[in-house]
């Protein structure tokens, strides 16, 4: 594949990004669905604890495997085919009538998001030339990171204007519209999927490393998705055992690479300049971001009785920042490159003491309208890590390569992520459990931990930012030794 730019790539990012919210918002439109759940479907916690980690479970299974069959098999293809089983399973969802039916739902919801999230990121990579790429990721991650945060705003809405029976159905029925726009414009104004002569046709599928990794994946992820609702009956046995499966994984494709295979962890991505780094410092970033709107959902709803509408509205400002941090940090990564990231980290986390100072201070329902200016604040620090460190990230993978490498990079951000959950959370409610339910207290400790993980991933790109820097200063000292020298 080559670098060309694709006439009319910036109307097929809209149509990508249609496919966007959909994925997004079902991350976390769900959360202020769970007593409709319990009333309406007669929900047990178990259910619930599914109905929610079974998506992010799936999600994060089909990530890697769904990129590859997008290099292969054609992205347009496989786009079009992760819509048709988002929308089908979106529709089941809503028409469950028993908790089985909706979780197997959501279980389909999550795998149709794996598949359609790499090749979104892969047809960036494939439309747009280098120096118009960091602006799209930059829609990219705005898109993601406003349907992310709003989605509790939206289910409350639509929970208030359908009522108890109704309004939980609407929350999956609002998928539609978005899918129905996405496929009958898709086969219009997305690019060709190229010949078999043309394409990575040599790349095979390598299903043992698929299942390896995929069950490595639900081995790690299983216990840690199921920890924010009951942490003691959390499987955690199973993260050793995803761990061996991960070393198996490993060893599997050094063989199968030795024997002429291409495997699914392919050295032409992992030796990519600033892949290996830019995964690492986003997971780590990951872990802690991610968190924010669990312990801020909890903190407004049972410690201060926020409505579902009104906690996800206090939560706003965040995505308002990171969404436009996001499509301004896209433009200008190419110019300030990670040094736009490292500051980034550090915006966050003044956003975040800042938030962790008023809650400290202030305890009444106030606190939703005090905290506003920092959550602003932290957003769009988060604008400026997330998209830039996308696009740093990804920018020299080959273009045949985009939807693996995306799903590797997104399949270990999925990980932080679920591991930021779990520990915030399990710190969250033991802190409530021995403070009386102060609730302030309980936040602010979530907070200081959500603060180390953005600590440590600023220690990591200040590292790549002065490793680069010094290995400019050797190469200025050996081109001044030079001239001298010819002098």
């Amino acid at each position: 594949m080559t670098d060309n730019a694709h006439p009319g790539r910036w109307r097929a990012l809209a149509v990508c990004m249609a496919a966007s919210v959909m994925i997004f918002i079902d991350v976390s439109i769900v959360n202020v669905a769970l007593p409709s759940f319990q009333t309406g479907l007669g929900a047990t916690p178990a259910d619930l604890a599914w109905i929610v980690a079974g998506y992010t479970l799936t999600f994060g299974i089909a990530l890697v495997p769904g990129g590859r069959l997008g290099d292969s098999r054609g992205r347009k293809k496989m786009f079009v085919a992760g819509l048709l089983l988002f929308a089908a399973s979106s529709i089941a969802a809503g028409l469950a009538t028993t908790p089985l039916w909706l979780v197997v739902a959501r279980l389909l919801q999550g795998a149709a998001g794996g598949l359609l999230n790499p090749q979104l990121l892969g047809l960036i990579q494939q439309m747009f030339p280098r120096d118009e790429r960091g602006t799209a990721f930059g829609v990219f991650g705005a898109v993601n990171a406003s349907s992310t945060a709003i989605g509790p705003l939206v289910g409350g809405l639509l929970i208030e204007a359908g009522g108890p029976e109704l309004g939980w159905r609407l929350i999956f029925l609002v998928n539609l519209p978005f899918a129905l726009l996405a496929l009958a414009l898709a086969p219009r104004l997305l690019p060709a999927d190229p010949s078999r002569e043309q394409r990575n046709t040599q790349a095979s599928l390598d299903p043992l490393g698929a299942s390896l990794l995929g069950l490595s994946v639900v081995g790690i992820l299983l216990p840690l998705v199921l920890a924010d609702r009951d942490p003691a009956a959390a499987p955690w046995w199973t993260i050793a055992l995803g761990v061996a499966l991960l070393g198996t994984f490993a060893w599997w494709e050094r063989r199968y690479s030795a024997r002429g295979g291409d495997p699914l962890a392919n050295g032409r991505v992992l030796r990519s300049p600033g892949y290996v780094l830019g995964t690492s410092l986003g997971t780590l970033y990951m872990a802690g971001s991610t968190a924010i709107f669990f312990v801020l959902t909890v903190y407004f709803q049972q410690g201060l009785g926020y409505t579902a509408l009104q906690a996800g509205a206090a939560s706003l400002p965040y995505a308002v920042g990171s969404a436009i941090a996001a499509a301004i940090g896209g433009r200008v990564v190419g110019r300030f490159g990670r040094p736009l990231v490292v500051a980034g980290t550090v915006v966050m986390a003044v956003g975040i003491v800042a938030t962790l100072v008023i809650v400290r201070a202030e305890t009444g329902p106030v606190v939703g309208l005090l905290t506003a200016v920092p959550l602003f604040l932290s957003g769009v620090g988060s604008g400026m890590v997330i998209t830039p460190n996308q696009a740093l990230t990804l920018q020299n993978v080959p273009t045949d390569e985009g939807g693996t490498a995306a799903g590797m990079q997104q399949t270990s951000q999925r990980i932080g992520s679920s591991i930021g959950i779990a520990l915030v959370s399990s710190v969250f409610f033991t802190v409530l459990s021995l403070s009386d339910r102060d609730f302030g207290g309980a936040l602010s400790t979530g907070l200081l931990v959500i603060t180390g993980f953005v600590a440590i991933a600023f220690a990591l790109g200040l590292t790549d930012v002065l490793r680069g820097r010094r290995h400019r200063q050797d190469e200025h000292a050996y081109a001044a030794a030079t001239r001298t020298y010819h002098h």
